[in-house]
């Protein structure tokens, strides 16, 4: 655990930052204490005045019309949207975000956002004010998680993962795209009033693509601090200067218009 605090503090983490992490667990062959000692290394590093979050997300409770799975016909369809169980923060398993992140977002003290596809757990001094806001129909817009810690100065800690699971670059995605951006339907089952009840929106379509080529250039113009922890190819770097770095890099293109 003591390891893994000064790695990450040789990266530049610091007590008091604000920290937004991604992990793959596996990628550091043997921790000892696994993903709890994972978690006590990340406390470490920044300290009791700092903030820790994660990305929680909890695709199980799509709209199976978004998740578009061609083994279920539009009867088992309507079936899952009947007996899906509600978002419940403290309930609700994460789906894909490593063993780090579910073990985390169980943590007492832990918060986590609204969101019941596009969560994210925090726990620390800025923790609560991070996960207050989180819009159904805009995850990663102004008025998100990413938004806010993009205004705390937060740093990015990949963990042996690369760009391409860097989710705050879905803040950029959305302020390129700004209004123009197409849409898709979605939908979750979720408590009101203490109730179950299926919602609806209309959500930006997201696309990360672009996102490991916009990294290794970022690398390549000294944005990140990279250096192995145990087997792990691990990065810090600031979220607002990877942001506005990627962002005039996604701005989409215009179609060429043609006359006749």
């Amino acid at each position: 655990m003591d390891e893994l605090a000064g790695g990450f503090r040789a990266l530049g983490i610091e007590p008091g930052d604000a920290i937004i992490v991604h992990c793959s667990l596996s990628s550091f062959g043997t921790v000892v204490g696994g993903e709890q000692a994972v978690v006590e290394a990340l406390r470490l590093a920044v300290g009791p005045m700092g903030t820790i979050v994660m990305p929680s997300q909890s695709w199980q409770l799509c709209d199976p019309d978004f998740l578009d799975d061609p083994a279920l016909d539009q009867d088992a369809r309507d079936r899952v949207r009947r007996l899906l169980p509600p978002f419940d923060p403290a309930l609700t398993p994460t789906r894909t975000m490593g063993r780090v992140a579910e073990l985390f977002r169980t943590q007492p003290g832990a918060m986590r956002s609204a969101h019941p596809h596009r969560s994210f757990a925090a726990e620390g001094l800025e923790a609560a004010a991070v996960v207050a806001e989180h819009e159904l129909d805009d995850p990663f817009g102004e008025r998100s998680p990413l938004a806010k810690l993009y205004a705390a100065r937060a740093k990015v800690l990949l963990l042996g993962v690369g760009y391409e699971s860097c989710t705050a670059l879905h803040l950029a995605e959305t302020r390129a795209a700004g209004a123009n951006r197409p849409r898709v339907r979605n939908g979750a089952p979720v408590l009101v009033a203490g109730q179950r009840r299926w919602v609806d929106w209309l959500e930006p379509v997201v696309d990360d693509a672009l996102f490991a080529e916009i990294g290794a250039e970022f690398d390549a113009a000294g944005g990140a601090r990279a250096m192995r922890i145990g087997a792990a190819t691990c990065r810090a770097m600031e979220l607002a200067e990877l942001v506005d770095f990627a962002e005039p890099r996604l701005v989409p293109v215009a179609p060429l218009s043609s006359h006749l």
